[in-house]
């Protein structure tokens, strides 16, 4: 044991006059949660502007780096880049609507196929025991990009709520975006505008 009372790795590090006394909890750092706390991924600007959305430039981009899942004629299914839970989806159609009542009657349709999708798909891959599916609309309800319309699937496990997010505010997520978003678009169906 060194003098900075700890073993292993570590002991190489002289923690002796370094502020803060050692407290035995293990910290998880989360430094991509910075781009989202100070707004880097937000539109600035005109919000109505499609040139500015994230939502319409995801598209524009390859599957992997975009983290989509999967596409559909009117709708894509991506991963939320600041996800609540491992798995964490967004429907979002491609055409730039801020309303659920704008959606055409083929968009609507399209876009409750692939959230029925995203339910089954998530629950067949990750066994989720339970699932929060729902949209903020207008920058009032909470909605992060109010300009575009999109709807959160977000898988849910017994227990997966601890004291983290609600004392620590902090997620600890078990896996990388990438591979979140490849265990999902594996498990996509084929053709699901025409195969439910």
């Amino acid at each position: 044991m060194s003098d900075s009372g700890s073993t292993g790795d570590v002991d190489a590090i002289d923690t002796r006059g370094a502020v803060g006394v050692p407290d035995g909890f293990e910290r998880i750092w989360t430094p991509h949660r910075m781009a989202y706390l100070n707004g880097e991924n937000k539109p600035q600007g005109d919000p109505n502007d499609p040139l500015l959305c994230p939502f319409c430039l995801i598209p524009t981009k390859s599957d992997d780096v975009a983290l989509i899942v999967a596409r559909g004629t009117l709708v894509y299914v991506v991963l939320n880049l600041y996800p609540y839970n491992a798995g964490h989806v967004l429907i979002v159609p491609f055409r730039h609507v801020a309303d659920l009542t704008e959606l055409t009657a083929d968009e609507g349709a399209e876009f409750l196929l692939f959230t029925q999708h995203a339910v089954a798909t998530l629950r067949s891959a990750t066994t989720a025991h339970g699932f929060n599916v729902g949209m903020n609309l207008g920058s009032v309800a909470g909605a992060g990009i109010a300009a575009h319309l999109h709807q959160h699937v977000v898988p849910r496990w017994g227990g997966d709520s601890n004291f983290m997010p609600i004392i620590g505010r902090t997620r600890v997520l078990p896996q990388l975006l990438s591979d979140t978003r490849q265990l999902l678009a594996d498990a996509w169906p084929a053709d699901p505008v025409r195969n439910p």
